[in-house]
Parts: structure tokens; sequence; C-alpha cells
């Protein structure tokens, strides 16, 4: 009855809005919105029935995969918009603008290769990672970035409420995983294990871009068991790329400037 209901209102449209009641229920918005301006067009250049219909839904799936790009980039969780064109690259630290040009690429993506960005605080490893991230959810690529500290958290919990193989079969799924600040904050021998298990699960498969402030030298420092500290970095590493961030800070940079502006 409802089926009939519905035919029977359509009945009494004229063509233009059945049209329109068409291209939403089938999830067209450009036919939707934009059809009268299409068949202007075609009118005035005089392009045949194939030509206006290609047109058209060249317009709908370019649509598509703009929202698909942005989805991507809203579910990766950056904690903000970073992108590697806002970069100042003269102000890089010398390892960073040597090996730019070649991870802007993402062949490292396709390879499986890791990168670890070590060094000071404020001279770029994070905005280097996101603009990475932010650059391959646009080029299809599906990415997840999370803090370290905040990725131990989740482990436990998922660990509590045995869900921990669900979360193990995404985190390995990710074409990118970032994760940000490694050695803000120590954690105990379980929590090392509890890392060192997750990282592996991608180890020689997929990208893992990790930021740390501590030399490997000093992981020890963070994670308190010697032969795990020994085997992350060695699952880490290898095959990685391995760009040294030490530098002056850019917020150092930023004040003396605005120092010497009011002077």
């Amino acid at each position: 009855m409802e089926h009939n209901l519905n035919d029977l209102k359509m009945e009494n449209l004229n063509e233009k809005e059945k049209a329109f009641n068409y291209a939403g229920e089938l999830k067209l918005p450009v036919l939707r919105d934009e059809l009268d301006d299409f068949i202007t067009l075609a009118t005035d250049e005089g392009w045949s029935y194939r030509a206006l219909i290609c047109s058209l839904l060249s317009k709908e799936i370019e649509l598509r995969l703009e929202s698909r790009r942005k989805q991507r980039v809203r579910i990766a969780g950056f904690p903000e918009l970073k992108y590697l064109q806002e970069l100042v690259r003269q102000e890089l630290p010398k390892d960073a603008q040597t090996a730019l040009p070649e991870l802007e690429t993402l062949e490292f993506i396709k390879e499986g290769r890791n990168i670890v960005f070590c060094g000071n605080p404020g001279t770029g490893k994070t905005h280097l990672s996101i603009g990475l991230g932010i650059k391959a959810c646009l080029e299809g690529y599906t990415v997840f970035f999370t803090s370290v500290p905040r990725l131990l958290t989740q482990i436990r919990e998922c660990r509590s409420q045995k869900s921990l193989r669900q979360l193990e079969i995404r985190f390995q799924r990710y074409d990118m995983v970032i994760c940000d600040e490694f050695g803000y904050v120590s954690c105990d021998k379980e929590g090392g294990e509890l890392l060192f298990n997750h990282l592996s699960l991608r180890a020689g498969k997929k990208t893992t871009i990790i930021t740390t402030n501590l030399a490997f030298s000093r992981w020890g420092e963070i994670v308190k068991d010697k032969v795990l500290v020994a085997a992350m970095v060695d699952r880490i590493t290898h095959k990685a790329y391995l760009i040294n961030m030490n530098g002056q800070s850019y917020r150092v940079k930023e004040t003396q400037k605005m120092l010497q502006s009011n002077e």
C-alpha cells in the first residue's frame, strides 16, 4: 500500500520534480542540484546525450572521491590539520630537508618502511608526521594517528574488555600508523611488552611513523627492560628512515622574532 501511495504522489509531479526526487533517492547530488545548469551548457555547446550523461557522472564520481578523501582525514584522528606545504623547509633540520622530497612520494608506504623522527621538541616532528599522514589520506591510503600513551591506554582497555584481538586486526590493516610522543611518558615492563607486541604486528609489512625526543640509546629510560628495548629498536628501525630532528625549536625562533620586533 505504501509503495502504491508513493507511486501516486510521483505521478502528480512534473518531470523536473521527479528527476529531483529520483536523484535524491539515488544519492546523486550533482544530478539533483545541477541538472538544469548541465542541460543549459549541453544545449549551448551542442553536446550529445552521451556527453551530457558522461559529464554528469564524471562530476558525481569526483564529488564522491573528494568526500572519501575528507572522510579518511577525519577518521585518521589527527589532533590538528598540519600540511606539508605549510612547512618552512629551510628551517627544518638538515636531515629532514634532505629526506622530505623522497618521503613526499609516499613510496615508503608501498614498501612498508617505517620512519622515526628523533630529536628535541619543537623541530617539526609531529608536523611532518601529520603532513605525510594527510597526504597519504588524500591519495587513498588509510591512516591512524595516536600518541604512544593513548595507544597503551587503548590496548589495556581492550584487553580488559576482551576485545584486544579486534583492535589488533584494525591496527594491522592501516596503511600508515603514526605513534606520536614516544619518550614523554615512561611505562612499566608490562606496558613495554604490550607496545612491542602491538608494533610487531606491522613490522616489515605496513608503515609506522614514530616521533620521539629520545635517542635510541635512551629508550631504556622509558621501557625498563633492556632486552625488550633492543628487540623494539631492531623491529622498528629495520629498513626504516631514521631522521635526525635535533635543532632549534620553532617556538623558540618565533619568540625570538617577536622580541626583536618589539625592540
